[in-house]
């Protein structure tokens, strides 16, 4: 395999991009900005360009903007893929990456179209909202394969990782269920905030939103954390078994980092749920999670590859 320096320093870059996208349309929920160009998708209140817009109207249209280059971006990504590698696992991973900006444009669309944005707190919403991140998280994962693989490497296997197949298997599933949790739990915090200074502590808290007479986005906050700490003991459980299975510095490296980054998503929730879960607070416990389901994915593509191509070069190892 030839190696491809600046097409993998791109797909690097569009993966940041995309986590700025994905930050940016957690910050309209957060705003309550979803309904920012009414119920109208593509237009915007059933203009190209919106003419004297509110905040919120700037800040729904100004992520629809973004989205939109992320398509441009994620199709120059395909079409550098097959110029580059041909039918080689970097382009199908390109264009599963493209078929998922597609899939989260159009559940992006469905919610503005059904009005399931703003101050709306049915349970369609969160069954919805819980499908987009499962969505978002199958396209990060596309686009840092789509960057790992584009560096000399060997087949990768499943099959190869051997016992440690069913552990990253669960892991993988762990963090889809904690993020699926999570972004319930975040609607809650948004639509349902709690004052930082409200009650007597956390505890009394607690027993508040577990009334029969809250709202159900309300009651259900405890599930996330709950599901989230038996996630964290799995992963890293994971990343330690990867350390002390494999004698690849690289697969080291990235061992090391998900079991860190595990630890430090525990700190940023409890500090998150410490502080009545402020909205940039949100959004650092939002990046952490994709940060740490990167590295899961990529520690789990590492320890499936049979042998490291001799001499490649990782962005883990000095140039």
């Amino acid at each position: 395999m030839v190696d491809h320096p600046r097409f993998r320093r791109f797909a690097w870059a569009f993966l940041a991009y995309l986590l700025l996208v994905i930050l940016f349309g957690a910050w309209v929920r957060i705003t309550h900005s979803g309904a920012g160009c009414g119920s109208h998708w593509p237009t915007c209140h059933g203009q190209i360009v919106p003419i004297a817009p509110s905040v919120e109207t700037i800040i729904e249209f100004s992520h629809r903007l973004t989205s939109g280059l992320l398509g441009i971006v994620g199709l120059g990504l395909v079409a550098a893929a097959a110029v580059r590698f041909g039918r080689d696992r970097v382009t199908v991973a390109a264009v599963v990456t493209l078929v998922f900006i597609v899939f989260e444009a159009a559940i992006g669309a469905g919610l503005v179209l059904k009005e399931l944005v703003a101050d709306d707190d049915s349970v369609p919403r969160a069954i919805v909202i819980s499908v987009h991140l499962v969505n978002t998280l199958l396209l990060t994962g596309a686009a840092a394969l789509t960057a790992w693989w584009s560096q000399p490497r060997r087949p990768w296997s499943w099959a190869a990782l051997g016992a440690g197949r069913w552990l990253f298997g669960a892991a993988l599933l762990a963090l889809v269920a904690t993020c699926m949790t999570g972004a319930v739990t975040a609607l809650g915090d948004t639509l349902f905030p709690v004052g930082a200074s409200q009650g007597a502590g956390m505890l009394e808290r607690l027993a508040d939103d577990m009334s029969p007479a809250r709202h159900f986005l309300v009651r259900l906050r405890i599930v996330h954390p709950m599901v989230a700490v038996v996630a964290a003991g799995i992963v890293y459980g994971a990343g330690s078994w990867a350390a002390g299975h494999s004698n690849d510095p690289t697969t080291r490296r990235l061992a090391a980092g998900l079991r860190h980054g595990t630890i430090a998503q525990v700190v940023v929730g409890l500090l998150n749920i410490a502080l009545a879960a402020p909205g940039w607070m949100q959004l650092v416990h939002l990046l952490m999670a994709q940060i740490v389901w990167v590295l899961a994915v990529l520690t789990t593509a590492s320890m499936g590859a049979s042998k490291e191509a001799s001499g490649a070069s990782t962005i883990f190892s000095r140039a």
